[in-house]
């Protein structure tokens, strides 16, 4: 497996670049998750402050001990730690910039979940004279269910393209062909932290 990509380190956490694919904690039939992996690729245990999707790629922060895994969480939690992610869907949202407040099941139980999003671009690209549209939308999480942001877009009938589960089999087929799109796209992409007083932003 290739190494994942570190792009900051200090004494206390690492910020990585998660690859799409990779599931960031073992479990039943997951051999190489991603808590494993870097920590054979640094020598040393590491320790989950947040989750991606093992079909989202993006930014993380990873732990050095679980001391500073539960500061980091805290963190979080107190917004402190700001994530923005981006998507290309497709079709339109009824606003360029809004709101999503729908509740999303987990486990059996409804849970509250509120996405804040801007739709940045559209592309319109053509495949047997059929003409789809592509969306490219930032998003920034209020609560972090699971899937949150794959459900929320299908709701609005503007599923992230490439997502078989939540989205649109059907277009996700025409898109592997019309487009290349194989993957989920969805990118963990702008990471704002706090370092030393200041507010430190990481981006890809």
């Amino acid at each position: 497996m290739k190494n994942i990509p570190i792009l900051f380190e200090n004494e206390e956490i690492l910020v990585i670049n998660k690859p799409a694919g990779l599931p960031v904690q073992g479990g039943q039939g997951i051999l190489h998750p991603l808590d494993k992996e870097l920590a054979v690729q640094v020598g040393y245990p590491v320790y989950l402050v947040h989750r991606l999707d093992r079909d989202t790629n993006g930014l993380m922060i990873v732990a050095k001990s679980a001391a500073a895994a539960s500061k980091w969480t805290k963190l979080i939690g107190g917004k402190l730690v700001r994530k923005e992610y981006t998507a290309v869907c497709i079709g339109t949202l009824k606003s360029k910039k809004g709101t999503i407040r729908t509740s999303v099941v987990q486990h059996g139980n409804e849970k509250p979940a509120v996405t804040h999003f801007q739709v940045v671009g559209q592309k319109e690209i053509f495949y047997e004279e059929q003409k789809i549209v592509l969306s490219t939308v930032k998003l920034q999480l209020e609560t972090g269910r699971m899937h949150q942001i794959r459900i929320h877009l299908a709701e609005q009938d503007c599923p992230i393209a490439g997502d078989d589960k939540h989205g649109n089999f059907k277009m996700n087929k025409i898109l592997r062909k019309a487009a290349g799109i194989k993957t989920l796209q969805l990118t963990s992409s702008r990471l704002s932290i706090p370092l030393n007083g200041r507010e430190c932003v990481f981006e890809i």
